[in-house]
């Protein structure tokens, strides 16, 4: 479980600095943060549905040069053959909703259904039409049912994989491919095959270099919309995607989930005695802070203006206490005159405070931030209304 909170609160870097990690995202799947995952996710299920429901129409509409070309005992096993596989483009095409808590499984699912098809067609194709009787108009449509892996490796370009994703789904199609080479009693020949073989390869390489692109890219868009621009923490929004997906994973492990909820004290002295350039260093300054003093598992919000939050797993109330103290000690910056920043805080836990929703959550922490405010500053208030001071004495 730690894990997993690890990885929901990576923090995305700029995209035009290509990290290790993001070299690791776009290599393999591992390197990518859990929003990354779901807008890839969404965006591969999307193209999925939309080429699916082209292929569910176009498929059965083949059946026509089938009874035209074959003979009618084979056309018919060929148009049944189309018909199923409409009937598998069909259900991929039918709108369905999105997994909450896997939904890159079941978009690597559904993309892996929709890329065997073609080649499985042709794999089949190859048992019911003899290739030894075949004159020029079946040769010609069975070379082009030929080229159908090779298609498959080419339609990959337009999904945002990683390169060990693209690697993991031309295999099967490599070797369907290299299956109908041989097919008949064949034996596979570097004069024969490898210009084939060696297109095939050319395509898988032009996929997994598209598929890098559009990933580093989709990056790019995810992090300016996930991230505060004047700060780097996360945006309210994208900090509520968090927190709800947190929130359902504590409550199904029945482990505890804390929010603070920080509101910086007096700060609007600051924008009007020095400016609002000085109020937004102020803030930079305390996300940096806080950074280096939250857990790693932790997750910081901008919730707006001068207000943050903490998002918290497994961290009971009881250790609550302690835990801000350090933050406090460490300090959370400085205003313009020198004198330290203080914050009063609001701090809900689920389990201690029996929260069954996370905007419950928030809503409590922000009520007992007012109490701390109320209570004297420089201090938070935690489950059981206790109110604990942080300070030697509030600013």
């Amino acid at each position: 479980m730690n894990k997993l909170w690890n990885t929901i609160s990576e923090h995305i870097v700029a995209p035009t600095q290509l990290t290790r990690g993001q070299l690791l995202g776009l290599l393999t799947p591992f390197g990518r943060s859990v929003h990354m995952r779901r807008h890839a996710a969404l965006v591969i299920i999307a193209r999925v549905q939309l080429i699916s429901a082209l292929f569910a129409v176009l498929v059965p509409l083949w059946s026509v040069v089938d009874v035209l070309v074959f003979d009618s005992h084979t056309a018919a096993w060929l148009v049944v053959l189309r018909l199923a596989s409409a009937a598998v483009f069909v259900g991929l095409a039918w709108p369905r909703q999105v997994s909450p808590s896997h939904p890159y499984l079941q978009a690597v699912i559904m993309l892996l259904i929709m890329l065997m098809v073609p080649p499985a067609f042709y794999l089949v194709s190859l048992q019911l039409i003899d290739a030894s009787a075949l004159v020029n108009g079946q040769f010609l449509v069975m070379q082009l049912y030929a080229f159908m892996p090779t298609i498959v490796l080419g339609g990959l370009a337009i999904f945002p994989l990683t390169a060990l994703e693209i690697l993991l789904f031309s295999l099967p199609v490599l070797g369907i491919a290299v299956t109908g080479m041989v097919s008949g009693g064949a034996e596979l020949a570097l004069d024969q095959h490898g210009a084939t073989l060696w297109f095939m390869l050319m395509m898988m390489g032009v996929a997994m270099f598209s598929g890098m692109s559009q990933s580093h890219y989709m990056e790019s868009l995810v992090h300016k919309a996930m991230t505060d621009p004047l700060t780097g923490a996360y945006t309210r929004r994208s900090g509520t995607e968090a927190l709800e997906l947190m929130f359902r994973l504590s409550s199904m492990s029945a482990k505890p989930l804390a929010v603070a909820f920080f509101d910086l004290d007096r700060f609007k002295t600051i924008n009007d005695q020095y400016g609002h350039d000085a109020g937004d260093q102020v803030l930079c300054a305390l996300v940096e802070r806080l950074r280096q003093t939250l857990r790693r598992g932790d997750v910081l919000v901008r919730w707006g203006g001068e207000e943050f939050i903490a998002i918290l797993p497994e961290m009971p109330a009881d250790q609550m206490p302690a835990f801000l103290r350090r933050l406090r000690e460490a300090g959370f910056g400085t205003r313009p005159d020198g004198s330290p920043l203080t914050a009063s805080i609001g701090v809900t836990e689920s389990l201690a405070d029996g929260v069954l929703d996370w905007p419950v959550l928030v809503e409590l922490a922000d009520q007992r931030m007012y109490e701390a405010k109320r209570g004297g500053r420089d201090r938070a208030v935690l489950p059981g209304d206790v109110s604990v001071p942080l300070g030697p004495a509030a600013v």
